[in-house]
């Protein structure tokens, strides 16, 4: 069991909550930054669905499989120890990415989960802590290195989206009223995230606005601006007809 701050029980030592780190032990014994990448299992009609359609079940899932590859290896650019937040078996997981630590997401609710990954990581000796999901396969690094630099006189750092939310949060300190009551896959999220900030007491750093992928126009921008990309590579053969 992890203790917060010495007072409460934080994360249970079971097979559901606990950092999974044996292959990279080394990760958690150490104080500095840290991305926990928020992924789910590939499963047909549980991921990208606001793209179906006029994907199909199958065609969104492989999208989202894709996309997932390519954000992990994406982030392996910034040098930063990164951590799978997942939902779904944990045996998948750790099948695909066998060298990445793994932490099951916890809580009902997007804003649930990502506290909870927020005291886990914190708890175990990490920090700032950087929160990111899959829906930016060709995030700039320059932009993870941009928050990572401003979160020493920032309490709060994100990516913004051009769709009104965000790619990627930051923090130096574990405050995870930030996450509530947030109109989670809306136009928005960053503005009431720059509210609870305001009634938090919060500073906040927003860099220059990038992409995710929710809509059919989004895929058609990835292609334009990222042609090299896994992900748009993927888009041409697979999905070509529907661009």
């Amino acid at each position: 069991m992890l203790w917060w701050n010495g007072r409460q029980p934080l994360l249970v030592d079971n097979s559901v909550d606990k950092v999974d780190n044996s292959a990279n032990s080394h990760i958690f014994k150490q104080t500095g930054p840290v991305i926990g990448l928020f992924a789910k299992q590939p499963v047909p009609g549980q991921v990208k669905t606001r793209l179906t359609p006029p994907l199909s079940a199958e065609q969104a899932c492989q999208l989202y499989l894709t996309a997932l590859r390519e954000t992990v290896a994406q982030l392996r650019n910034a040098a930063v120890p990164m951590i799978i937040c997942y939902a779904g078996q944990r045996d998948w997981f750790r099948a695909t990415f066998p060298d990445l630590p793994l932490l099951a997401q916890g809580g009902d609710g997007l804003g649930a989960r990502m506290s909870h990954a927020v005291q886990a990581l914190f708890a175990a000796g990490a920090g700032p802590v950087l929160l990111a999901g899959s829906d930016s396969p060709d995030l700039p690094i320059c932009l993870l290195e941009e928050v990572l630099a401003k979160l020493p006189e920032t309490d709060v750092a994100v990516i913004p989206c051009h769709d009104g939310g965000y790619a990627l949060v930051g923090m130096g300190q574990p405050t995870t009223e930030l996450f509530d009551c947030i109109p989670w896959s809306s136009s928005q999220v960053l503005d009431v995230t720059r509210q609870r900030c305001r009634q938090l007491g919060l500073s906040l750093y927003e860099t220059a606005a990038w992409h995710d992928l929710d809509e059919l126009e989004d895929l058609r921008r990835l292609v334009a601006r990222s042609p090299r990309s896994e992900t748009a590579g993927h888009i041409v053969r697979e999905l070509g007809e529907l661009l």
